[in-house]
């Protein structure tokens, strides 16, 4: 064999072999194993070819992302979700869950990046800026939701003259758009989705619950503090606020929890 024939060969070689150890590098990516219930829009559902979408889907496909890692995401039931991390099936559940002490005392979760609360919704040009502007006026709920329990408590205090309760939201968004009703009360996150197409309505008057959403991950997750390190790098970079407006059409607010660093859950 000629020295350039050598030479030749063993460059071959070292290429093949440097190609065949990056292929094995990135095959054995680890992966954030994630689940998911499947019709929860606009933070996660399955698109027309069987993938999940979603807010929730970008945030935690982001956070794995800045670990180094790839996603796996597992279709479950909702209540399944607590069971999977409790039993490490699972690394981490989204779903809109909300941190609460009681699920503390056996999962962990991150710091909040979503607020959950409800809000008033009107048209846009509707004098409405705040609850006591429901006077007399009729206003749309979902039936056994928070939002009708809220309106039923406040109706004398406000002077709403009359309650619609409906089964499903897209009807009650209608008959507000239509001016059946004055005004309606739901969560937010469910209306801004919607008004993303129906851009007649707008969330008027936020009201604040309290309520806020977080990654729930397995008890003392080995990776929970990255995760929630991970997470307070993208609301100070601005690559959170950019997903929230992706899914509701908006920035968040700026004192959010979308937008400012929370403190880590304690049981």
């Amino acid at each position: 064999m000629t020295t350039t024939v050598f030479r030749r060969t063993f460059i071959g070689l070292a290429a093949a072999a440097a190609f065949s150890i990056a292929g094995a590098s990135i095959a054995s990516a680890a992966a954030l194993v994630v689940g998911a219930y499947p019709s929860n829009p606009p933070f996660e559902y399955k698109n027309s070819s069987g993938s999940f979408e979603g807010f929730e889907v970008d945030v935690v496909t982001e956070v794995a992302k800045r670990l180094g890692m790839t996603v796996e995401i597992s279709d479950l039931g909702f209540q399944a979700l607590f069971a999977a991390t409790a039993s490490k099936r699972i690394d981490v559940a989204i779903s809109s869950i909300t941190i609460t002490k009681e699920r503390l005392g056996s999962q962990s979760f991150t710091q909040a990046y979503y607020d959950a609360d409800m809000g008033i919704a009107s048209r846009k040009e509707a004098k409405l800026s705040a609850p006591e502007d429901l006077k007399g006026k009729v206003v749309g709920v979902l039936a056994g939701s928070t939002g009708d329990k809220w309106a039923k408590d406040n109706k004398e205090k406000y002077g709403i003259s009359d309650i619609k309760s409906y089964n499903a939201q897209q009807d009650m968004l209608m008959d507000l758009s239509a001016g059946r009703s004055d005004a309606a009360v739901s969560d937010v996150p469910g209306m801004q989705y919607a008004f993303l197409k129906m851009k007649d309505l707008v969330v008027k008057v936020p009201i604040k619950t309290g309520e806020q959403y977080g990654l729930m991950m397995t008890k003392d997750h080995p990776l929970l503090l990255k995760a929630n390190d991970a997470l307070t790098e993208m609301k100070k970079d601005g690559s959170l606020a950019a997903i929230h407006k992706k899914w509701f059409g908006s920035d968040p607010a700026s004192n959010s929890a979308s937008a400012v660093e929370q403190p880590m859950p304690k049981p």
